[in-house]
């Protein structure tokens, strides 16, 4: 049997048991399982169990509670509800600045959690309904939020970064550094979109009545200026203790989350209520993540038994003869279909480990390709029928948004991420400029 036909027959099983509704961590781990049995017997059942208990030795794994934490409690003592109350002020004047503002509330979402799940939740309950009340056209704030949100995956602390650092074996802080000017340059991207589009049909986002605007007191301004600063502060000093060398990633992700619960308490919004949904949301998120990379591991430690890394270089190189380019085209096109099955956790888990060994014999940098790898898991969360955001928008999402909305929405943010990805393979220094100013080089 061959590994061409093996991995046909993995990945089809796969897909098969993911439409009939089986949870992701079920059917991955059980393929792997199950495959490894059906081709070396009893024995080969320790191979998925062996490989599972490389969990127990990615000590950065420990950063993902915490970074999740720091966001929940963010999320439920109400300081992201005054981070858009902040933004609702300074850009109501603006044509679109509601959804300028949004925009703006996903990137400092991003800064809090790591994670797109929490902005897609902050957005869809907090912002949607606000901007909906205003007026705003449905479609375009639909879109705003689950482009906005996806942003999470690329601007530090990602969590998914943290995962690829320790596949690749590169530096954390290097993909960090090198996730933050793309994240702001999409940002930039998609800010451009709303006012072009709001300043050409004020009707799709008008500015707030200048009667409302009057009602804002210079005092009220400036205090929720500084309830707005307060996550970037945390963030601020997170990094700067990261970067100096005083904390290692482990302990910046455990100062960040001890800075969140003092600035709740200092902004007298800290309760036993909001630690305990914090503790539980966290709980709920972290085993999730933890199960996904389990049974990735499984799946994964059976296909590389195979030969899968040998055989796709053989595949790519020697058979269809591709050129380097040509190769990581294949590679990021591979991922946008993956991602619109498989959650980025299970994908990086299980196809990175198959790919990074030929992209840095290409002579690609892998913390460019990492980069590149966390924009297309951004396209592929978006990008019908299955993509990850939106299911979580038509769950969250208050009923006049229909399910045709957001497949609409999300039709010119899909077209900018594509163009943001297009312009990080052309210009590589976009993405590795702050990594090598750090560096020195």
């Amino acid at each position: 049997m061959s590994s061409e036909f093996i991995t046909i027959f993995m990945f089809a099983t796969m897909m098969v048991l993911l439409a009939s509704g089986q949870r992701v961590y079920g059917v991955i781990g059980f393929v792997g399982t199950a495959a490894a049995l059906l081709l070396w017997g009893k024995g080969a059942f320790e191979m998925p169990f062996n490989a599972a208990f490389q969990v127990l030795n990615w000590y950065p794994l420990i950063t993902v509670p915490f970074f999740v934490f720091m966001g929940y409690v963010m999320s439920e003592s109400g300081m992201a509800a005054n981070l858009y109350r902040m933004f609702h002020v300074w850009f109501g004047p603006v044509p679109g600045g509601l959804a300028l503002g949004t925009v703006g509330l996903m990137v400092l979402i991003s800064c809090m959690n790591g994670l797109s799940v929490a902005g897609m939740a902050i957005g869809a309950t907090i912002a949607l309904p606000e901007l909906l009340r205003r007026g705003y056209d449905k479609v375009m704030v639909t879109g705003v939020i689950q482009g906005g949100s996806s942003l999470g995956i690329l601007i530090p602390p990602s969590v998914v970064l943290v995962l690829y650092a320790m596949i690749a074996r590169q530096p954390v802080l290097q993909l960090w550094l090198a996730g933050i000017v793309p994240g702001l340059m999409m940002a930039t991207i998609f800010a451009i979109y709303v006012y072009v589009r709001c300043r050409i049909n004020p009707d799709l986002g008008p500015p707030l009545p200048a009667e409302e605007r009057a009602q804002i007191t210079t005092r009220e301004r400036l205090s929720l200026l500084r309830e707005g600063i307060m996550p970037l502060a945390i963030f601020g000093i997170m990094m700067t203790f990261f970067l100096t060398g005083i904390t290692s990633l482990v302990e910046s992700s455990a100062v960040g989350a001890l800075l969140a619960v003092i600035a709740a308490a200092i902004e007298r919004k800290l309760s036993w209520r909001v630690i305990e949904a914090s503790l539980r949301k966290t709980l709920d998120v972290s085993c999730m993540f933890m199960w996904i990379i389990l049974a990735a591991l499984c799946f994964s430690a059976v296909y590389d038994g195979l030969g899968a890394i040998r055989a796709i270089e053989n595949l790519l190189l020697h058979t269809w003869d591709f050129s380097a380019w040509e190769i990581l085209i294949v590679m990021l096109l591979s991922f946008i279909v993956l991602g619109m099955f498989l959650d980025d956790t299970a994908m990086l888990v299980i196809v990175a480990p198959l790919y990074i060994p030929l992209v840095i014999k290409l002579g690609f940098n892998p913390i460019w390709f990492g980069v590149l790898y966390t924009v297309t898991c951004q396209i592929a969360y978006i990008t019908p029928p299955f993509g990850y955001n939106l299911f979580l928008m038509r769950a969250m999402a208050p009923p006049e948004v229909t399910l045709n909305d957001i497949y609409r929405s999300i039709v010119p943010f899909t077209l900018m991420m594509i163009l943001s990805l297009i312009i990080l393979m052309i210009f590589p220094q976009i993405t590795l400029w702050l990594p090598n100013l750090y560096t020195g080089r």
